[in-house]
């Protein structure tokens, strides 16, 4: 059974940084393309980003591209998303989520087989 922890969230003044981290417990975590999605108060749930499974590459979002990095350590059965020059709009509950294969740029969150339970990220102006 594969488990996702995501930690990191906080609140923070806009212009600053978070690191979110996500911890799978799975043997073959690194098999799994890796997902981070975020939901705000009242919206849908929105992709941020993906990771391949041996973290070469990445797939962003329009709204944090260039402001976002996701990496991942596969030793460690984490991936973090760094964020940086965080914007008010950036407020949202993260998720993780996995999915098996090799491919990457998958944007649809029905595409995700595992989730983690959300981390709280407030940015305040």
């Amino acid at each position: 059974q594969v488990q996702v922890v995501e930690s990191g969230g906080g609140l923070v003044q806009a212009g600053g940084t978070l690191r979110l981290s996500c911890v799978v417990s799975a043997h073959t975590f690194s098999t799994y393309t890796m997902g981070w999605f975020r939901q705000a108060a009242g919206k849908e749930r929105e992709f941020v980003a993906s990771i391949n499974w041996s973290g070469a590459s990445t797939y962003y979002a329009d709204s944090v591209a260039g402001r976002f990095s996701l990496s991942r350590d596969n030793v460690k059965n984490t991936a973090y998303l760094q964020m940086n020059s965080l914007k008010p709009e950036d407020t949202a509950v993260y998720y993780c989520a996995l999915r098996p294969g090799t491919s990457w740029r998958i944007v649809p969150d029905t595409r995700y087989d595992y989730w983690g339970q959300g981390t709280q990220v407030t940015v305040s102006s």
